[in-house]
């Protein structure tokens, strides 16, 4: 499946930062483990916490994975300033290797129960910890401020301290969404800030709020004010749940065309998943390839009206008149639904030409309609067949065509996804 491919190679673009997480996480340990660890009792109250949250771990949209209990557990131990009535003295790297256990003690079960554990989730948390540790226990130890006397300038240093942790992790989650997918970093930072505001924001002020009541509530602190982040990932869950059983449902219709013998089987799953990798090595947001994804599942879905289907399914093979009036009855059926407006426009003008003869409105086209009409031409022409010739000469096929019929720039991306998938079966 896509979604599989996607994070294969995700993860391959995790690696630098899973092994910077690691020799972190050793050098961290190895640190505590010479010194002796401060305050024992209270290390394992957080090591539990922050495994308990691991354990909650879930699925958010765009298959990024958020374990928000545990999150905040972590960034609150970085930002602990009292222990029983004088100042939190332990270093980073007590910070570090608490946290770095306690994911682990979360994550073996998951890993033991066969559920999925998103490692660079986990090397993430490790780097985004250290920076708020980093920003802020030094300037505990430096008297600047009595951490036994709460004051709004200790809680807005803790804050600053959270968001710089919160803005770190959307880098990195940024930039390997960008190496995985080939994708420009800018547009992948956009998404991710997008995606993970909404979570991130509760994460650091459950996590600043415990850390502040900690000292006066001890563990009550954590049912008091993780509840309501609970609750709030329950709703993010729920959310991430309807969002794909609604892409899925899109997925199963789509087939309709294959089981009525219109279109061969697997086109529009192809079509689907090639438009997504051009898209989003175009640059895309999220949220525009999410409509792409839509549209390319459905866009020969007014096949189903045709009295005698067309030979494979294939339509760059008949005229531009039947092109567009399949495309005008395909974009039809979807309007039907009152949800998928812009996946309606997206088909019914995918049959448009790069190029028209009766102007050079190109700018006016959307770029999903580009991307679905080459995409879809690439995969009449190359159908199931796995053989790298014919994918070859399918795109330079294309290519002779990028004067009126193809978008150029499509067609580029399109021979560089063909060429990189070529280079990696060998």
């Amino acid at each position: 499946m896509s979604w599989q491919k996607d994070n294969l190679s995700r993860s391959r673009a995790a690696m630098p930062v899973v092994a910077l997480a690691g020799i972190l996480a050793i050098a961290a340990v190895s640190s505590t483990v010479s010194h002796g660890i401060t305050r024992v009792g209270l290390a394992a109250v957080f090591i539990v916490f922050i495994g308990f949250g691991e354990l909650l771990r879930i699925s958010l949209p765009g298959h990024r994975d958020a374990a928000p209990l545990g999150g905040a557990a972590a960034l609150a131990y970085a930002l602990l300033p009292v222990i029983n009535g004088s100042a939190a003295w332990y270093g980073i790297p007590q910070t570090v290797t608490v946290v770095t256990i306690g994911t682990l003690v979360g994550a073996v079960p998951r890993a033991l129960a066969g559920r999925p554990v998103s490692i660079d989730a986990m090397a993430r948390r490790v780097i985004s910890v250290m920076v708020a540790a980093a920003i802020f226990r030094p300037i505990l130890g430096t008297g600047v401020f009595d951490p036994t006397h709460p004051t709004w300038q200790l809680a807005a240093t803790m804050t600053g301290a959270a968001i710089a942790a919160a803005a770190v992790d959307a880098l990195i989650a940024a930039a390997i969404r960008a190496a995985g997918d080939h994708a420009p970093l800018s547009t992948s930072i956009i998404d991710e800030l997008r995606a993970l505001v909404g979570i991130s924001s509760a994460i650091s002020a459950t996590g600043v709020l415990i850390a502040l009541a900690y000292p006066l509530m001890g563990v009550w602190a954590f049912p008091v004010f993780a509840t309501p982040l609970m609750l709030t990932q329950f709703s993010f869950r729920r959310y991430a749940t309807i969002r794909e059983t609604y892409l899925q449902t899109i997925r199963a219709l789509s087939r309709v065309t294959e089981v009525g013998g219109q279109t061969e089987t697997g086109h529009s799953r192809r079509v689907g998943r090639i438009a997504v990798m051009v898209g989003r090595e175009l640059g895309l947001s999220e949220r525009v390839i999410l409509d792409l994804e839509y549209a390319s599942l459905m866009h020969d879905i007014g096949q189903l009206s045709l009295p005698t289907p067309i030979p494979g399914g294939a339509t760059t093979m008949v005229s531009q008149t039947d092109q567009v009036r399949i495309a005008s009855l395909g974009a039809a059926v979807i309007r039907q639904s009152g949800a998928l407006e812009r996946a309606a426009v997206i088909v019914e003008r995918q049959a448009d030409s790069y190029r028209p003869c009766d102007g050079d409105p190109d700018a006016t086209l959307p770029v999903e309609c580009r991307i679905i009409r080459v995409c879809n031409a690439y995969d009449d022409l190359v159908g199931s067949s796995l053989e790298g010739d014919r994918k070859l000469q399918a795109v330079a096929q294309l290519q002779l065509s990028t004067d009126r019929e193809f978008d150029p720039r499509v067609v580029e991306v399109l021979t560089r996804i063909v060429e990189r998938q070529l280079a990696h079966s060998y």
